[in-house]
């Protein structure tokens, strides 16, 4: 009857400390009380972006983010195909709005006045055309996007021979297709 007592007192004390082992916790620190969980996630409708054209309804003329058309008419000075700085600008935008358009292209026409040759004329108006043509190629628009031609002096925006006429005629226009 011993060995009885003696084992029941064995199995309650091996029982009384896996009870404790089990009850005793490794936290040094309280546990704060979490808040209740909502299981419904918020759902947050996307913003959406007003979609602006970068063309009039014409479809060809490109206008800027207000609506109103951007000059596609670059001038230059007498016997030189360098831009002008203040074109730089709006070069820009056209730039940009090839960049976003990448199925649409542009013919760079190259102007020149009635003075010198032919094949001079037709030379610098090529020239012209690709100094437009270099730049928005430098702003990002594809190669494949931009096609130069010169005109030379065959269509004269002011028919007349004086200098107000040369001026006007000395240029470049971009015509988008």
């Amino acid at each position: 009857m011993q060995i009885r007592s003696r084992l029941s007192s064995l199995a309650i004390s091996i029982l009384a400390a896996l009870f404790i082992a089990g009850c005793s916790s490794t936290a040094t620190e309280p546990v704060d009380q979490q808040e209740p969980v909502d299981q419904t996630p918020e759902v947050v409708a996307p913003e959406v972006e007003e979609i602006i054209s970068d063309f009039a309804e014409d479809n060809s003329t490109p206008v800027d983010g207000s609506g109103q058309p951007i000059s596609r008419t670059f001038f230059f000075e007498y016997d030189k195909a360098i831009l002008n700085p203040s074109d730089l600008a709006t070069l820009e935008v056209h730039a940009q709005i090839l960049v976003r358009n990448s199925n649409r292209s542009v013919v760079v026409q190259g102007h020149c006045d009635e003075r010198g040759t032919r094949e001079y004329n037709l030379a610098l108006g090529e020239g012209r055309a690709t100094a437009i043509s270099n730049f928005l190629r430098s702003a990002g628009v594809g190669s494949r996007q931009i096609e130069v031609v010169s005109y030379g002096e065959e269509r004269p925006q002011n028919p007349a021979h004086d200098s107000t006429a040369w001026a006007e005629n000395r240029r470049a226009v971009l015509q988008y297709r």
